[in-house]
């Protein structure tokens, strides 16, 4: 199905309407397909995502879609109702209006409306001034290679039935342009007090009387553009494509291609954004003589049809103005609606992949080092990080999805380069990629989604320039990067992490522990570096339960005697109970590795610094990174606990395995309280998975003792009312002695390093001095 205004649609061509009776919407029908297309939804593998920061959802009357796909021309309805309870008319080809077809009179029950109706946009304004809205799309059908831009950068679409390009249909821009005027034109007659003429006005319209008639004209007339973005796009066979071939022998090409996209996009996990960008406001495009003219001329208009016949060319001189006026914004509204509708794409890694390979192609290259392609795409998502008028898909926005670009694996673009491969559109080859022929050839509008599908991609960001700017600089910053600079961006992707988790787990479903939280510290990563730094860097790694901020203030002195201090957060910790309960300890430690990464671009050397759990974590990685690791402090070593009911941990743990078999993601005991000793920066709910998850640390941290080879200051207090103080033993017995220094803190407290107790971070500070780690390791 294709809603569109057909490109005949404008000012001046809408004769009394012969179509018979306009189709009437069916309440009942809409809803139950409401609940239908509900159903579906859970059933299906699309992941719709509506964003919509300015609520043009409730304040917008006319809606504005691109189009991609067949099956999308019935979401927009499903989502407005959904939001709002508000009935929608969208337009559809003639094509599917069979009469006493009971297809054909489905579709008119649900609303939509066949685009030959010669009174289509009389229709449309009636409907909006009743108080429904109006589902367009002004690309006229499929837009399958995502090109809207000319050679000269002009807005323009593919016609299939012209076999060349044209610009978009205005009907929507007609459409707004005519309901504000006529919503002018009632204010002006309620300002003259011509109450009769309004009510008949009001009548003819279905409104029932003239308050309702002023109501509608007191609405401001907003636009929506909206954009739908898809990704993945995967062009590998699928069932629905077999079964129709099963069914249907010798199915065309252009049916099957269609198939096969809108099947995977269906079937497979893929994510639908739509966006509805700032609404454009009508009422602002007119000059203030414009909109006194207009409003004043209509008034003498016998009825909202005679309006869309107005027509330079004839008629009295006031006629002429009017309808040049009315004529003239049309252009300008429908190129700024169809700026703002492109605008908001949501430009995902697939996009500054494909749109750098294809720039790559113009400029003449044959193939690609894959180091730095991978670098350049990298560089240009922390640029479009930056540019806040750029929305951006959560794949860009989630270091999780990204991150693996400078090292390690990125699934996202190690699909598209597969997918690419399988298309024969490049070669991946050890250290480079290939840039095939077939990439420079030009491909059939409707085969290109599926032999070059990078085409597709690179077409549908192409009107936002700031990605092409952004790939631009990254190509040369790329080239020439320093490791401080890198390593920069990288703690900011710990930062953005951070943000990113805070948000995921602070939903209305994780309130009922939220609320009862008290953590008010700051829970995010912090660098502290001092002007002149020295050569030995300091990553420190808080406990279970709290946040970075439990090592800020030994952090800050350490700062302030000149090392670079990175300080880690472990996954699941300064956000959310939540948060931890998804966690495992390779999270947490895989928190630290990228910690260390940081600081080893910001220093030759490094040295962790860990408390409780995080001192675990950094004896373990001691032994796992021994040319990365310098030295170790390992405060408060959790080997052994004092609480004895942690034995009962690993049957909590599995009772609630045993349960989220049987009933989901419910548990027997998810959480157990928690007094902490540092209310302020520590969770109030243990998750029981994650207390499973130290124990197995605990485990593994013992048995990796002997592999560590740097130096090691273990530090415990001689009365923690957590940690048994024998653990501190069972680490230096576990240790290289030549290289491993006990001291015991006259402490009741678990919390040694936060509160520096019996001078803990003076000792620190001394231990680390007395090394003599200062001179890089070339020295």
């Amino acid at each position: 199905m294709s809603s569109a205004l057909p490109a005949g649609h404008d000012l001046g061509v809408a004769p009394p309407a012969t179509d018979g009776p306009p189709p009437e919407l069916n309440p009942s029908t809409y809803q139950w397909s409401v609940r239908l297309f509900t159903i579906l939804r859970r059933l299906a593998r699309v992941n719709i995502q509506l964003h919509d920061p300015d609520d043009m959802v409730h304040q917008a009357e006319i809606f504005l879609f691109n189009h991609f796909a067949r099956f999308e021309t019935f979401i927009p309805q499903y989502l407005i109702y959904r939001e709002t309870g508000a009935y929608c008319r969208s337009v559809a080809s003639g094509e599917f209006f069979v009469a006493g077809d009971p297809f054909s009179s489905y579709l008119l029950r649900v609303g939509a409306i066949p685009n030959a109706r010669t009174d289509l946009l009389p229709l449309l304004a009636r409907e909006i001034l009743r108080g429904r809205k109006v589902v367009l799309f002004p690309e006229g059908g499929m837009v399958k290679d995502r090109r809207v831009l000319d050679a000269s950068g002009a807005y323009s679409v593919y016609s299939r039935s012209a076999g060349s390009r044209r610009k978009h249909h205005t009907g929507a821009a007609v459409l707004a342009l005519v309901v504000d005027a006529f919503k002018a034109a009632v204010r002006e007659l309620e300002r003259r007090g011509e109450h009769g003429r309004l009510a008949d006005w009001a009548e003819a319209l279905g409104l029932g009387d003239r308050e309702a008639l002023a109501a509608a004209a007191g609405r401001p007339t907003l636009l929506a553009p909206a954009n739908i973005t898809f990704f993945p796009l995967r062009i590998d066979d699928n069932l629905l494509r077999r079964g129709a071939e099963l069914l249907n022998r010798g199915i065309s090409r252009r049916m099957a291609e269609e198939l096969l996209i809108e099947g995977n996009i269906l079937l497979r996990d893929t994510d639908m954004d739509i966006r509805l960008g700032a609404g454009v406001a009508v009422d602002e495009r007119w000059r203030w003589w414009e909109r006194r003219l207009v409003a004043r001329f209509l008034t003498n208009l016998e009825s909202l049809e005679a309006v869309f016949a107005l027509a330079p060319g004839r008629g009295k001189a006031a006629e002429r103005v009017v309808a040049w006026s009315l004529r003239r914004h049309v252009p300008r509204l429908r190129d700024e609606c169809m700026r703002r509708m492109y605008a908001g794409v949501s430009v995902h890694l697939s996009h500054l992949a494909s749109r750098a390979l294809m720039a790559a192609v113009e400029g003449g290259a044959r193939d690609v080092p894959l180091g730095a392609f991978r670098r350049q795409i990298y560089l240009a998502v922390k640029a479009l990080q930056r540019e806040v008028d750029v929305p951006l898909h959560r794949s860009l926005r989630d270091p999780d999805a990204y991150g693996g670009l400078l090292g390690g694996r990125c699934a996202a673009l190690d699909e598209l380069l597969t997918t690419a491969q399988a298309a024969r559109l490049l070669q991946l080859d050890a250290g480079g990629v290939s840039l095939l022929p077939k990439l420079r050839r030009e491909h059939d509008f409707d085969a290109v989604r599926l032999e070059n599908p990078l085409e597709v991609y690179a077409n549908e960001v192409a009107p936002v320039g700031a990605v092409a700017r952004a790939l631009g600089i990254a190509r040369e910053q790329a080239r020439a990067i320093d490791a401080a600079s890198l390593a920069r961006l990288r703690f900011d992707d710990l930062v953005r992490s951070h943000a990113f988790d805070r948000a995921r787990f602070s939903r209305p479903e994780h309130q009922s522990v939220n609320a009862l939280e008290t953590a008010t510290a700051d829970g995010a990563p912090f660098l502290l570096e001092p002007p002149v730094p020295r050569p030995l860097a300091v990553v420190m790694i808080h406990g279970f339960l709290a946040s970075p901020a439990e090592m800020r203030p030994l952090g800050e002195r350490l700062a302030a005697a000149g090392h670079v201090v990175v300080g880690a957060r472990l996954r699941g910790h300064g956000t959310s109970p939540w948060d931890l309960r998804a966690r495992t300890r390779a999270d947490w430690v895989a928190s630290v590795r990228a910690a260390v990464e940081v600081a080893a671009g910001l220093a030759p050397r490094v040295c962790l610094v860990g408390f409780s759990t995080g001192a675990a974590i950094a004896l373990q990685l001691a032994a796992e990174l021994p040319d990365r690791v310098d030295a170790v402090v390992a405060a408060a070593v959790p080997l052994r606990m004092r609480n004895r009911n942690l034995v009962l941990v690993p049957f909590v743990h599995g009772a609630n395995r045993v349960m989220q078999r049987v009933r989901g993601d419910r548990d027997f005991l998810a959480f157990t309280p928690n007094a902490p000793e540092n209310p302020d920066i520590n969770y109030r709910h243990i998750p029981v998975r994650g207390a499973y998850e130290l124990r197995l640390l605990v485990r593994e941290t013992e048995r990796c003792l002997g592999r560590v080879r740097c130096p090691v200051l273990v530090m415990q207090g001689d009365a923690d009312p957590v940690v048994d103080p024998a653990s501190a033993r069972v680490v230096e017995r576990g240790l290289d002695a030549a290289r491993t220094t006990l001291r015991i803190v006259r402490s009741d407290l678990h919390g040694i390093v936060r509160r520096d107790v019996d001078g803990s971070h003076r000792a620190v500070l001394g231990w680390l001095a007395g090394l003599r780690l200062d001179a890089a390791p070339d020295d």
